[in-house]
């Protein structure tokens, strides 16, 4: 293997609602709905003429989070490790992402985006426009991913579909209420629950009782899953000890409103 190494300059950095790598969706696919921009840099203003007519773009990043290589992960979809170069997973020789992002509007040298799977800050190597009929393979073989049942006329998007998420009413009106206080742990919960409800290397789940539980932050939310398509919220809880909370308002708070609310 060559020992040359080539110098690859940002053109650009991501702004986007994901700020921990647990919210970051597995695929732009299942961040639908997430928005936010690539601000560019200001001397690419003639570079992005001609690009507003695109519906959709492929963005490419260095996942400057990423924590370094592994020849081979457990990824998602499957139950056993893999080798990295047959997965998606962020550890990868050289980390640079590949995302199918819709593009909203321009405004100068500034993507608006929907789709959006990045963290916020990520730097932006390369914006392409996407070409349907160039850069979409319908039929194409998906490897590990597609069992040897499958047939090619038979062959779906995702060969093992989203988990549904419901929330208990406890949960949904616990999360309401982190949401008024400027805490949104549902979208993030969504997006991970409805992926791989099950303990991962990558995801903070953890087996409790008949259930298990998920790390968000501070926060810690129990959930059970009833059959292979069904997850259900039960609770969220502070991630503090009780001893803890004084020095944190918003936990005791919440412990106090849903302590009383539980008797």
């Amino acid at each position: 293997m060559s020992e040359r190494e080539y110098l690859v300059r940002p053109i650009g950095v991501v702004r986007s609602p994901l700020v921990t790598k647990v919210e970051a969706p597995r695929q732009p696919r299942a961040a639908e709905g997430i928005e936010g921009r690539i601000e560019l840099d200001p001397t690419l203003a003639h570079a992005v003429e001609d690009l507003d007519g695109f519906e959709h773009v492929w963005v490419l990043a260095w996942m400057d989070r990423a924590e370094g290589f592994r020849p081979k992960v457990q990824p998602p979809r499957s139950e056993r490790r893999r080798g990295v170069l047959a997965t998606r997973a962020p550890h990868r020789p050289n980390p640079i992402a590949l995302s199918a992002m819709a593009l909203v509007r321009i405004e100068g040298t500034t993507l608006h985006v929907r789709g959006v799977d990045l963290l916020d800050g990520t730097p932006v190597l390369d914006v392409k426009p996407y070409v349907p009929w160039t850069d979409a393979i319908p039929r194409s073989r998906v490897g590990w991913l597609e069992g040897p049942e499958l047939e090619d006329a038979a062959r779906p998007d995702d060969p093992r579909g989203a988990y549904a998420v419901e929330l208990a009413q406890r949960a949904a009106a616990q999360l309401a209420w982190l949401e008024g206080h400027g805490v949104a742990l549902e979208p993030t919960l969504r997006t991970v629950l409805e992926t791989s409800p099950h303990p991962r290397p990558y995801r903070r789940i953890r087996r409790e009782g008949d259930g298990f539980v998920l790390a968000l932050s501070e926060w810690r939310v129990a959930f059970v899953v009833s059959d292979e398509a069904r997850v259900l919220v039960q609770e969220v809880r502070s991630g503090y000890r009780p001893r803890e909370r004084a020095a944190h308002p918003l936990h005791a708070s919440f412990a106090l409103r849903f302590a009383e609310a539980a008797r």
